[in-house]
């Protein structure tokens, strides 16, 4: 059994395709290289963000063992496991480990619609046969199952599972986890709830945006998690609410944060099918919206208190 601490801003990285839909591999090599500059504190490989959906078993146990040749030591790498099917996420777990992983990302299995109990199992499943420091990975808007009580009761006990990243949009769900589960570190996953996490005690946010924004998903946390400047807080989380809009609700995800990258000089490419690239009005207001978060960031970091 072994534990982790989770501190500071992970980004799920993207998977940057080439016009044929491969993969990249000298943008991925790009991206990653300035995520470690920029200062992240870790990088999450087949997350939703990664489209590891979309890719084949061999893709994904690839992209495993490139990233951590490619990383090494710099930063921790949790890798995640998401599959439908308890063995194939089993698979993945194994594959990360032989990989070099420093943890894994477990999450509900989609479409099967498990029930608590099952959920719990399958965690567990892949503990015993990785036996590595996982974050749970909570996230109904897509999974249709919530990690509830009745899982949380089952897998608590197990040093293991030693975070979770909370997707649920339910403001009830953190008070919960908070208070009644302070031994697993809470990870923020709803990014226009940031600030309320950090107030609640999370001391991560495995944040997409971060791909695109690491200095303003920085700040945030240097502010609320750090410095304990909540006032500073919350005039940098006015800043990036506006994009945080645009991120969750325009149903194109994925395609903003490659869209992103392409602003910052990172062809990540477009997102395999059945997504589709964004139109030009979306990019234009894509563009910006970052535009003017950057410009408001950049006043508040200097410390203009009226911004």
């Amino acid at each position: 059994m072994t534990t982790m601490h989770f501190e500071g801003i992970y980004t799920p990285v993207v998977t940057p395709f080439n016009d044929d839909f491969s993969i990249n591999v000298d943008c991925l090599t790009e991206i990653i290289e300035h995520l470690i500059e920029a200062g992240v504190h870790g990088i999450v490989l087949a997350g939703t963000t990664g489209e590891y959906y979309a890719q084949t078993t061999e893709e994904r146990i690839q992209m495993m063992t490139f990233c951590h040749s490619l990383i090494k030591d710099r930063l921790p790498l949790i890798i995640g496991t998401g599959a439908i099917r308890t063995e194939d996420s089993i698979e993945f777990a194994l594959a990360a480990k032989a990989a070099g992983a420093d943890a894994l990302l477990i999450a509900t299995p989609p479409y099967a619609y498990p029930t608590s109990h099952e959920i719990a199992l399958h965690a567990l499943a892949i503990d015993r046969a990785a036996n590595l420091p996982v974050m749970l990975y909570n996230y109904p808007g897509r999974m249709c199952v919530n990690m509830d009580e009745e899982t949380l009761d089952l897998l608590h006990k197990n040093p293991n599972f030693c975070a979770i990243k909370e997707s649920s949009g339910d403001i009830n769900r953190l008070h919960m986890l908070a208070l009644d589960y302070p031994h697993i570190q809470l990870a923020c996953g709803m990014d226009d709830q940031a600030l309320e996490f950090f107030a609640w005690g999370a001391r991560s946010w495995v944040c997409a945006g971060s791909n695109f924004a690491p200095e303003a998903h920085i700040a945030l946390y240097q502010a609320c998690v750090v410095d304990g400047d909540f006032d500073k807080g919350r005039r940098l989380m006015s800043a990036m609410m506006p994009l945080m809009h645009v991120l969750e609700q325009g149903g194109q995800f994925i395609q903003c944060i490659k869209h992103g990258l392409a602003l910052r000089g990172f062809d990540a490419g477009p997102p395999r099918k059945p997504l589709q690239a964004l139109n030009e009005d979306d990019k234009y207001r894509l563009k910006q919206v970052i535009l003017t978060m950057n410009k408001t960031i950049e006043i508040i970091t200097e410390g203009n208190t009226d911004a």
